[in-house]
């Protein structure tokens, strides 16, 4: 089996967990190898861990305590993407060879880097970013087992900015409830994830709508003074950009320059440049500016 798709959506949780429904807590440790991105997954690893562990046949058990175990050994690779091409060729062969005695799981974020081959051999299964409906009746099972107050906005704005990823809405919710104790706001959240507020978003496009470079520049400084990360809020500028009432001409030239800021960001540009390049395109955009800048003869 070959799970992919984005962090904190469960692929690990669930093929551990067919594992020990499998196996139960006895034969678990026998049955069950587990590697992920720690652990040397080399070529050598495996022609050896790997090949000697899948090489091992066992015994058919009967029912042991209620769970079915079959006559196959699991070996689990997580972050299968993190491993070499010529580890990932090296077993291609053993998963052939030991198939009746040892099944594979491979779980990871992006398919393109499984090749094509390993691929090929497994019924894959794609993990989409959790709903906002399942993120937050599992944020409220935590809060109610840790005796934490969360209200209706709280909860939305945990989901939101956790972008259907679990685990790191939980993580959010930790560094809350350890810096705010058990009553935890919107803003509380806001404040421990890092994302930049929704009114300094607005003040800055509204200084670009304003069509004043100097109201712009203002904004741009007090983001930079105020700490917050330039790559956050490409992301949050591209989001409310999508949802403005302009042109789809306006939205591509703006998407296409915070395209490029964010690859120069990548490679160590200046933030405040960069960002103040962003919003100088978005003003030209949205005062339908040409592109470029004119010269005079």
């Amino acid at each position: 089996m070959l799970f992919y798709g984005p962090p904190g959506t469960g692929k690990t949780t669930t093929a551990l967990a067919i594992a020990h429904q499998l196996f139960g807590p006895e034969l678990y440790k026998s049955r069950v190898l587990e590697l992920n991105a720690s652990d040397d997954r080399g070529i050598n690893v495996v022609r050896t861990k790997i090949k000697d562990f899948a090489a091992i046949a066992v015994g058919i058990n009967q029912r042991n305590g209620g769970y079915p175990c079959p006559p196959y050994k699991i070996i689990v690779l997580d972050e299968a993407d993190s491993m070499t091409e010529d580890a990932q060729n090296a077993l291609r062969r053993t998963m052939e060879t030991y198939s009746k005695v040892t099944r594979f799981f491979f779980i990871c974020n992006y398919i393109s880097r499984i090749i094509e081959p390993l691929a090929s051999r497994c019924a894959k299964f794609r993990f989409k970013p959790l709903s906002e409906e399942i993120m937050s009746n599992r944020i409220l099972y935590i809060c109610n087992e840790e005796g934490l107050n969360l209200d209706a906005k709280a909860l939305s704005t945990l989901s939101s900015i956790s972008q259907g990823d679990l685990r790191r809405a939980i993580t959010y919710l930790q560094s809350a409830a350890r810096l705010f104790g058990s009553f935890i706001s919107s803003e509380d959240l806001i404040s421990v994830s890092g994302i930049v507020p929704g009114e300094v978003v607005e003040a800055i496009l509204k200084a670009c709508k304003s069509g004043n470079f100097d109201s712009a520049n203002k904004e741009v400084n007090n983001f930079i003074a105020e700490g917050y990360p330039a790559s956050q809020i490409l992301t949050q500028l591209f989001e409310a950009i999508l949802e403005d009432d302009i042109s789809d001409e306006q939205k591509a030239r703006i998407a296409k320059k915070l395209g490029e800021a964010d690859k120069c960001l990548v490679d160590g540009a200046d933030e405040y440049l960069q960002l103040l390049d962003v919003v100088s395109t978005t003003m030209q955009a949205f005062c339908n500016m040409p592109e470029g800048f004119a010269y005079g003869s």
